[in-house]
């Protein structure tokens, strides 16, 4: 029998959790407006609204960030409706039972009426108009305007952030998972800061009742007490008074800590951060700007008449911080490069030891040297985040190129500009850059209408026009139709970028027996087929470097192993077994120049230049005579500029004899280009003769 009591809680708590808490809350909220409430039950319902109110603004202060909170703009509706239902609740008591004294709605009432303004009424009606400007016209209007700001900038900002989530996602440093979380939380900014801008309206009904609310309960009461209790006009105006400011600071405070949550929320900034360490470390972790306060507070309390004594102490404590800041300044910019260079590098050698073969270390396949200035985009512990995106890159890389791509040995060189990076393959720079860690690169990307203020620059990838903004300029930025990246973004793709270009260099005979390895798994007999039986791992290696060279993947390396077991007893040169693999591969390589549209445009040689191709390479190369290869590498730019402006694949076809050498000549010139033979094009695929070049 005793076990029923709890069993029936927590069936109960259970029903609320199960979708009746709202539902239930409402209808009590729509029931205290009708149903009168005795005293008591006012004084628990006032307690409680201060209370959650004063949760509330907790919440608000320790969230992270706003989209951390996204009920709260229900929240916010929730508790307007509170505390318009105790007004009507508590205006119902005090014009029915204000007769009998001050204590006649409830003890809380009565508590701000007589204690906080003293019982005079006079200092009531000044106090709850203070209180009334501050809420209605400071905080209210201020956090109303920001509200409405930030919605339109927020939906402004959507497409430019939507193309910075695709073009992360297409670099690679975004998963499908990530881009997709990514979408999501645009789109719940977006909602949020759209409701927040119509709650906001919320508060200014809800501070205009509350006057309005004050002036009806005055003269109401005036009223009531005189002509049904005939009590004369003085003591009718005492009590009623007293009552009516009591119960409207107690909506008011309620609903200044609301405003003020509500100011705090939205004036948030979008990252991650916490509010107590943000304050601490912008507004007070300027040594600077402390030193200079310490000095002029000492020089007030130094002026007869002022109080020295608080001055000069708060002066002394100014002081005192200004030095421990600047003495930590000092001392940051070593230890955080000793942390960063210690992370990469082994532990310092013993100077009298004697030399050994250990200290002839192995090159690193892909290197990164940064100046000083960018140590924190590499170190953790200060929020850098360069680490994740590198990794995010190399699963990228290694799922489209069809190899594991190294990992990336970063350290710090102090011989680079503070701003400087620099990216080696095999221990070659191949790329320098510099960026602004604590700026913003927004990109054109053709469809920007209007200049931004900023540091000119260009994107170290691909090298176009490109300005470093300040943080706050990013909304602006997008909503004018700029992509905005940040600087970890980047340098993880220009390094994307590099790799892309340098896989051939990248795979070497480890990486191709580790890939053998993995194939040998579940095709054992193939790959003892190949290697060492057909062909050795040397020519192996050339020919999927060949194909690396020439962007085709390697991830179908079971069809390239199957090609080079059937045609290696033909012809063991690497060429002819890389032109004998791009044909087994031909559905594949088409497939990534066009997608799966069903046709492919293309554009074929005149005859007469056909031949003059096929003379040349009769020989070892491709030696053509110099004005005509200036003039057909200007027939194919402008081949890749009208497809480009068609929004097509620039695609030229030619005769198996010729490929490699006509690929191998625009290979730099032209990179977007794709030269394919005639037999490495399926027979199902329809092709659309776009033009011939002469």
């Amino acid at each position: 029998m005793s076990a029923q009591p709890a069993t029936g809680g927590v069936r109960w708590m259970e029903m609320l959790k199960n979708g009746l808490g709202a539902p239930l809350v409402v209808l009590a909220l729509l029931a205290m407006i009708v149903v009168p409430l005795a005293p008591p039950v006012l004084d628990a319902l006032f307690s409680f609204n201060i209370a959650i109110s004063l949760v509330v603004l907790l919440a608000v202060i320790y969230v992270k960030r706003p989209l951390d909170f996204t009920i709260f703009p229900i929240i916010l509706l929730m508790t307007t409706m509170l505390r318009l239902a105790l007004n009507v609740a508590s205006t119902r008591v005090i014009l029915l039972n204000g007769q009998n004294g001050h204590d006649a709605a409830g003890k809380v009432i009565a508590a701000f009426g007589e204690f906080v303004v003293g019982g005079n009424y006079a200092v009531g009606i000044v106090v709850f108009a203070i209180l009334t400007i501050i809420n209605f016209v400071v905080i209210t209007k201020g956090a109303g305007r920001i509200s409405e700001v930030s919605a339109r900038f927020i939906l402004d900002a959507m497409p430019g952030k939507q193309m910075a989530i695709d073009a992360d996602l297409n670099a690679g440093i975004l998963t499908r998972e990530e881009a997709k979380a990514r979408r999501e939380e645009v789109r719940e900014e977006a909602d949020f800061y759209g409701a927040m801008d119509g709650a906001n309206k919320f508060i200014r009904g809800d501070a205009i009742a509350g006057i309005l609310i004050l002036f009806i309960n005055l003269v109401g009461g005036f009223a009531v007490g005189m002509a049904q209790h005939g009590m004369p006009a003085a003591e009718a105006a005492s009590t009623y008074t007293l009552l009516s400011i009591g119960d409207g600071l107690v909506a008011q405070l309620p609903a200044l800590l609301v405003s003020s949550a509500v100011a705090m929320l939205v004036t948030r900034a979008s990252r991650s951060q916490d509010m107590g360490q943000a304050v601490m470390g912008q507004a007070f972790g300027q040594h600077k700007a402390l030193a200079v306060a310490a000095g002029v507070l000492g020089l007030v309390g130094l002026v007869p008449g002022m109080p020295n004594v608080a001055f000069l102490t708060l002066a002394a404590i100014l002081g005192y911080l200004a030095w421990k800041m600047w003495k930590r300044t000092q001392e940051g910019p070593d230890a955080a490069t000793g942390d960063v260079a210690a992370l990469p590098a082994p532990g310092a050698p013993d100077r009298n030891a004697e030399l050994t073969w250990d200290e002839l270390r192995p090159v690193d396949p892909l290197g990164l040297e940064v100046g000083y200035r960018l140590i924190p985009l590499v170190d953790k512990n200060q929020g850098g985040e360069l680490m994740s995106r590198i990794k995010a890159v190399r699963r990228k890389l290694t799922q489209d190129l069809g190899f594991l791509i190294p990992p990336v040995h970063i350290r710090d060189n102090l011989e680079l500009p503070s701003n400087g990076y620099r990216l080696l393959v095999h221990g070659v720079p191949v790329a320098t850059a510099e960026i602004h860690p604590d700026r913003e690169l927004a990109l054109d990307p053709g469809g920007a209408f209007g200049a931004i203020d900023g540091i000119p620059g260009k994107d170290p990838a691909f090298g176009l026009d490109a300005v470093w903004i300040q943080s706050h300029q990013k909304a602006t930025a997008e909503s004018l139709g700029y992509t905005v990246v940040d600087p970890a973004t980047v340098m993880a793709t220009h390094l994307s970028h590099l790799v892309r270009e340098h896989a051939p260099e990248l795979l070497g005979h480890e990486e191709v027996q580790q890939l053998l390895s993995q194939l040998g798994r579940s095709a054992p007999k193939l790959v003892e087929d190949l290697t060492p039986k057909t062909l050795p791992l040397a020519t192996v290696v050339r020919v999927l470097q060949n194909l690396l060279v020439e962007r085709v993947p390697i991830r179908q390396l079971r069809r390239i192993v199957e090609s080079l077991v059937e045609f290696a007893p033909q012809n063991s040169d690497p060429a002819a077994l890389t032109a004998a693999v791009r044909t087994s591969l031909g559905r594949f390589i088409v497939q990534e120049i066009s997608g799966m549209t069903p046709e492919l445009p293309v554009y074929t040689l005149a005859p007469n230049l056909e031949r003059v191709l096929q003379d040349s390479t009769q020989g070892t190369g491709a030696a053509l005579e110099p004005g005509l290869a200036e003039r057909l590498h200007q027939s194919l730019a402008d081949v890749v500029t009208k497809q480009e402006a068609r929004s097509e694949p620039a695609v030229v076809l030619v005769p198996g004899s010729v490929r490699a050498a006509l690929a191998r000549l625009v290979r730099h010139s032209v990179p977007s280009l794709s030269v394919l033979a005639y037999s490495e094009v399926p027979e199902d695929k329809r092709l659309k003769l776009v033009g011939t070049i002469s």
